[in-house]
């Protein structure tokens, strides 16, 4: 009930995310930290310890404002790697996701190297660990890069049916295959104008089709001056068309090799992704860091832009807030409102507020926005307020009128 009170994921209207907190906080540029993001506003810590880190992370990309931009661009396109790694693990991965994974593994290494000059240029404890992140880091993946280099032509078709995937080079007897069927196709296309030569009918033709196959046309005037070799294998009204023991050589060879190619690409594919699977911790690992750090580069963006500031956290019993405001609230007021900020103080000597007022006096608001507060600080964001205090806790309860729609003005009695 309380995490549909507060509209963390989902907003109460039945609008999806819009409207709800991680609508308004949620600046990541890729899928993996949007992803990453809604977990942790899930999953709140009760770790001082791992939620001190996080602040630090945050707080290092919100002191330095070059470096973020510069990182921002970087991941701006970054690919699904999460996604694209589970899909080489289960084989399903067609041959334009393993050229979209190779895209982001060669987009890591800036964004591996923005990362360390950043922490490099902070004088915060700990940076140093936290760029790359988790103690993972970006992996490079060079071998994985040059083997999809190696074996993936530059532009795939969408799947593995229509062959044309492997590139020449990564398989010598492909390679041969292609290269007979190459051969076989000059000598289809060069054996018009030699046939026309050989046997003085400037009219014969050279053409296939998908029942007959290949076949030489000769009108039915020419067909006294036809050679001896020539074995008939299909009458038109105005032509005959011929064949030749060479002919249906050739066509056999082009024919049988097509299928060939086709199971032996598919083979060859098969055994990419196998490879390639066997690299799926370090790609995790590196999408793991990428999200992270996505995560971290969206809060400071969001604290800079918004005027949030860096909570103290402690495992007293205190809780604090000067010039608290909503999140969401604030941010869905008309051009030209202004929220109005509140403070709360409460302790061990003073537990419980009483609070009353007014339909529309902005009692759930108050609430709810003590509530994302704590959220957001035990989250490891930045928070809405022009300081606070945050004594660790294990829970938040908070309800509100069936109907209360509080970023839209409408409380449950006005409704």
């Amino acid at each position: 009930a309380t995490r549909r009170s507060l509209e963390i994921t989902e907003s109460m209207r039945g609008r999806g995310s819009e409207g709800s907190l991680l609508s308004i906080i949620d600046e990541t540029l890729t899928p993996m930290g949007g992803r990453l993001l809604r977990r942790w506003l899930g999953q709140p810590l009760l770790d001082l310890a791992a939620i001190t880190e996080r602040q630090t992370a945050v707080d290092v990309a919100f002191r330095n404002t070059p470096r973020r931009a510069a990182l921002r661009a970087a991941l701006r396109g970054y690919g699904d790697l999460e996604r694209l790694a589970n899909r080489v693990v289960q084989g399903v991965a067609g041959p334009r996701d393993l050229l979209g994974l190779r895209a982001a593994l060669e987009r890591s290494a800036e964004i591996g190297a923005l990362a360390t000059r950043l922490a490099e240029e902070s004088d915060l404890p700990g940076a140093a660990v936290l760029y790359p992140l988790n103690g993972e880091g970006l992996a490079p993946l060079d071998e994985v890069i040059a083997l999809i280099g190696r074996a993936i032509v530059d532009e795939p078709p969408a799947t593995l049916a229509g062959g044309d995937v492997i590139r020449e080079g990564y398989s010598a007897e492909l390679d041969a295959i292609e290269a007979s069927v190459a051969d076989a196709k000059r000598w289809v296309a060069r054996l018009e104008q030699v046939e026309r030569d050989r046997t003085g009918i400037k009219s014969l033709k050279v053409g296939y089709n998908k029942v007959f196959g290949y076949y030489l046309e000769v009108t039915k005037a020419n067909a006294e001056i036809v050679p001896a070799d020539y074995i008939r294998k299909q009458t038109l009204v105005n032509s005959e068309r011929y064949i030749t023991p060479e002919l249906k050589d050739k066509e056999a060879l082009i024919l049988n090799a097509a299928e060939r190619t086709q199971e032996l690409e598919a083979a060859l594919y098969r055994g990419l992704l196998a490879e390639l699977a066997l690299q799926a911790p370090a790609l995790l690992a590196t999408a793991r860091a990428v999200a992270h750090l996505d995560v971290f580069l969206g809060l400071a963006e969001h604290a800079a832009a918004h005027h949030y500031v860096r909570p103290t956290l402690s495992d007293d019993d205190r809780l604090e807030i000067v010039a608290g405001r909503h999140a969401v609230v604030e941010r869905m007021l008309p051009a030209g409102a202004a929220f109005v900020p509140n403070d709360v103080r409460l302790s061990h000597e003073e537990a419980i507020h009483i609070i009353t007022g007014p339909n529309m006096g902005g009692k759930s608001t108050f609430l709810r926005q003590v509530a994302l507060i704590a959220l957001l600080a035990q989250v490891g964001s930045f928070v809405p307020a022009e300081s606070a205090h945050v004594g660790l806790v294990d829970r938040i309860f908070a309800r509100v009128g069936a109907q209360d729609q509080i970023a839209a003005g409408q409380s449950t009695f006005m409704v």
